[in-house]
């Protein structure tokens, strides 16, 4: 069967809590350092900008993607940082992009300007993914993190929408 992108629901929470933590617990990729539980998951996809999307094969959940405020005042309305997770074992066959293709049409259609990305480096697949969609790199934290031992760089990609 296809690849199919639609909208999450909140059926979807405990499918989208297994693939995030997964990330939580063995990479850098979140600084969130204990794993979170389903309701936690479904609050946060009731309180974020944009839909969630969910990419999905014979009904099993392989991936996510959101855009929610980059910061909280009032000026900065127009400008989402985005963000995707993908099943650990269903990388680099194309369901990133096609989360960012449906995430970025409706971020477009909403009106907003900018989508900005925080990546956790190194994390050369996210950057070619990011970069796939036009963004750029325009800062670079150094050891700004830390987890699993060690100090974590963070980049951010940002593009005109």
């Amino acid at each position: 069967m296809s690849l199919r992108v639609r909208r999450a629901g909140q059926a979807d929470a405990a499918a989208i809590t297994a693939i995030y933590n997964h990330y939580v617990t063995s990479s850098i990729a979140t600084f969130e350092e204990e794993p979170v539980g389903a309701h936690e998951i479904a609050r946060r996809m009731g309180a974020t900008r944009t839909a969630w999307w969910v990419a999905e094969r014979d009904g099993e959940v392989l991936g996510y993607a959101y855009g929610d405020e980059f910061k909280s005042r009032s000026a900065y309305r127009f400008s989402l940082e985005v963000s995707v997770y993908l099943h650990h074992e269903r990388q680099g066959a194309g369901i990133g992009t096609a989360l960012y293709e449906r995430l970025f049409e409706e971020m477009r259609a909403g009106g907003y300007h900018l989508a900005i990305a925080g990546i956790s480096l190194p994390n050369s697949a996210s950057i070619a993914l990011h970069e796939k969609f036009g963004m750029e790199k325009v800062a670079h934290f150094h050891e700004v993190g830390y987890k699993l031992g060690g100090w974590v760089d963070v980049g951010y990609w940002q593009c005109r929408l």
